[in-house]
């Protein structure tokens, strides 16, 4: 089944096709923007669709919705519910799953205590969200990165999604593939819905948790794996211009995987080629999640249609 509109999606305890899985218009989350989510990849190695980091990313939104005051089902209540999307909907393809916790009353007012709490899991065919194979045009975003204490990056917060797509549409709009975004500090901060890495002399380094960044499990794969290939890592606050400096530069996510940069704001990142390092951690990487490599067999959920 490919056609998002029949594929079946879970909401607050239902299974329906997706284009019969409404909530009212007047919802709390739809009128504030009060949810947080994650975004889960599957992928299809001929006989069965691997899930990456299935436990990881709902306890990581099990917490971030506590940190929004919203209460989610168990982490085991929403594996559960992730693999069944799966094999209801036959997946033989390279998928993607958004887990949601929201407020669903219809209540007026951003109050975030009485408002009631809903649950939802959709699932679609994804191929690349970026072009992992070409080289990307990046900017620097005239949009700042939200403030911690504004709204915390730290969490998948749906509200905060819109500094995201402000800075995605201007570098979409001024021909680049993707935006960075700078944190109100003026230090690097990540992508519009990436984390950032930068190789200089060698060493890969990557803002740290402090930069407005979210906590990427991607991000803490790829550091691990940097560091089993002897690879060193420093995790710290990034300068604007260290990114015209910088040797190899590349994004990673969920969504974008390991997508390597060419350019940003039109100066070619070291020979405006895909470099030795970003190759190794690409290559790395798909050996990890397409199951060739056996011994990352632990980052992934088996399930058969």
């Amino acid at each position: 089944m490919t056609d998002k509109n029949t594929l079946l999606a879970y909401l607050n305890g239902n299974w329906a096709p997706l284009k019969d899985s409404v909530v009212p218009i007047n919802t709390h989350a739809l009128q504030y923007g009060t949810g947080c989510f994650e975004g889960i990849r599957g992928y299809w190695d001929g006989e069965q669709v691997n899930l990456l980091f299935l436990e990881e990313h709902f306890k990581r939104l099990q917490g971030n919705a506590r940190m929004l005051m919203m209460e989610s089902p168990s982490v085991e209540e929403m594996m559960q519910i992730a693999i069944e999307s799966v094999s209801r909907n036959k997946m033989q393809t390279n998928c993607y799953l958004r887990p949601v916790v929201f407020k669903d009353s219809t209540e007026l007012g951003p109050d975030l205590i009485k408002a009631t709490n809903g649950y939802m899991c959709y699932i679609q065919p994804l191929g690349d969200y970026l072009d992992t194979a070409k080289g990307l045009k990046l900017c620097v975003s005239s949009w700042t990165r939200l403030h911690d204490n504004s709204i915390p990056t730290r969490a998948k917060a749906n509200g905060g999604y819109i500094n995201s797509a402000l800075a995605k549409t201007e570098a979409l709009m001024n021909g680049y593939d993707e935006a960075i975004l700078l944190n109100e500090r003026g230090q690097v901060s990540e992508g519009s819905a990436e984390n950032l890495f930068l190789v200089r002399d060698g060493v890969l380094v990557t803002p740290d948790k402090t930069s407005g960044i979210l906590e990427g499990i991607t991000r803490s794969s790829i550091i691990d794996l940097a560091q089993e290939h002897n690879i060193s890592v420093e995790e710290r606050a990034v300068g604007r211009t260290e990114l015209y400096r910088a040797d190899e530069c590349f994004l990673v996510g969920t969504g974008c995987q390991v997508s390597w940069a060419s350019s940003i704001d039109h100066r070619a990142i070291g020979t405006g080629e895909r470099g030795p390092v970003t190759t190794l951690i690409q290559q790395a990487y798909e050996d990890a999640v397409y199951g060739r490599d056996t011994s990352k067999s632990q980052w992934l959920t088996p399930v058969r249609s």
